[in-house]
């Protein structure tokens, strides 16, 4: 009997807990919108109740309605079977606290800036290289050290040869030979002679002996002492690779002169920027350790080949440099401004890049909002080209995307990224 008594007890009690879930569930129902899936909070967007008086139990943050999806035929389904984002909405005082600006997709000129660094370098054409071609001693330096400036002609050092004073000796006997040949009527020797005063001629011009220089012995009727090497252009000293009184071998390095009134500037752009360059295209040198430097110049050349570890590729740029204010192995700044029309745009700030794709969320008025994957192209200062899924004239979020796209996944408009 105890026990029977006891489980009509229990019956009882459990009747009373269903029948006040059930009016409490049904009291929630009533009270819920019918359009009105659930409710979540805005920074826990994991928190779902069926209360609309409901708080977050992580924040306390009061709890906001997510809209039912309308189905397809205008019937009303919680649960969203397409893939494509959808309309949301932001009431606009809530829009205007949070922030929210919109900026107008428009037809804008095209025109960027792309930058690289560059390197000063001498002409290799400008450059000369003086070695020894006879084998002899140093007898007057008349460089002393790097830096110091030559012009054309300027007698660089004299040099002793005793094989260069035989050579000449040799070419005075054959002026000798060819005279008395030419005295005597002996057309044969004064012939014999020709030839072979043609061949020291040219064996001293091999020398770096000028035609000048030869002409002055045959006019004294005797060897020089001394071999002068002069400066084939103007510039400056670059090394000197000798001392006074040192013997030196044909191939000896003596002494390097290079002009430096035009320059080159082998700049490094990045590897998806050269596909923007070609030979003719005007650029603008700028240097941090010369205020105030801006000199023009033109690509002249762009290098083929591309630097396998930092994926950069050269191009040459002739510069005048006349006043010396680029100087070799210095680096400087390379702009090209680049025009390419005009196009659709959109604010840099109002696209969103997910990774795969990008979005931007377009005004509808009203406070409705509607995110909408894009296709942009290249950057141009603060905006991107856009190449599809946006209009003329359409308004999109410029500011506060990041809080507008956390209240969209509130309401299920976008899917996860």
């Amino acid at each position: 009997m105890k026990s029977i008594r006891l489980a009509l007890i229990l019956s009882c009690l459990a009747g009373l807990v269903a029948a006040t879930g059930c009016s409490k569930t049904g009291a929630a129902s009533a009270s819920k919108p019918a359009d009105v899936d659930y409710y979540t909070c805005t920074m826990h967007p994991s928190v779902r109740s069926q209360e609309p008086d409901g708080k977050c139990p992580i924040c306390g943050m009061d709890l906001v309605p997510v809209k039912k999806i309308a189905a397809e035929g205008g019937a009303v389904d919680a649960v969203s079977t397409a893939e494509k984002p959808h309309e949301f909405s932001i009431p606009l005082d809530r829009q205007q606290l949070i922030g929210v600006t919109y900026a107008t997709v428009e037809a804008r000129p095209l025109r960027r800036t792309v930058r690289a660094v560059g390197l000063v370098a001498a002409m290799t054409t400008k450059h000369w290289d003086y070695v020894a071609r006879v084998d002899g001693y140093v007898h007057n330096l008349n460089v002393s050290a790097p830096g110091d400036r030559v012009e054309k002609g300027q007698v660089l050092m004299d040099l002793y040869s005793p094989d260069l004073t035989a050579t000449e000796n040799e070419y005075v006997d054959l002026l000798r030979m060819r005279d008395n040949g030419r005295r005597d009527r002996n057309e044969a020797a004064a012939g014999d002679a020709e030839r072979l005063l043609a061949g020291a001629r040219a064996r001293l011009r091999q020398w770096n002996i000028s035609d000048a220089q030869i002409d002055s012995v045959e006019k004294a009727g005797k060897a020089d002492e001394f071999l002068t090497l002069s400066s084939p252009v103007a510039g400056v000293v670059e090394e000197v690779a000798v001392h006074q009184g040192r013997h030196v071998a044909p191939g000896d390095h003596l002494v390097d002169i290079v002009d430096l009134s035009s320059v080159w500037v082998w700049a490094e752009f990045y590897e998806n920027e050269l596909p923007l360059l070609k030979p003719g295209l005007p650029v603008t040198i700028t240097s941090s350790s010369v205020p105030g430097l801006s000199i023009p110049g033109r690509i002249a050349v762009v290098d083929p080949f591309v630097n396998e570890l930092k994926r950069t590729g050269r191009v040459r740029i002739d510069v005048d440099n006349a006043d010396s204010r680029l100087r070799p192995d210095a680096y400087v700044d390379v702009a090209l401004a680049l025009d390419e029309g005009e196009g659709l745009t959109v604010p840099f700030d109002a696209v969103l890049p997910t990774g795969e794709r990008d979005i931007v969320f377009v005004d509808k008025g009203s406070g409705r909002l509607e995110p909408r994957f894009v296709q942009v192209g290249a950057k141009f200062g603060d905006f991107y080209l856009v190449t599809g899924g946006l209009r003329a004239g359409e308004r999109v979020v410029n500011s506060a995307n990041f809080l507008v796209d956390a209240e969209s996944k509130v309401q299920g408009a976008l899917k996860s990224w």
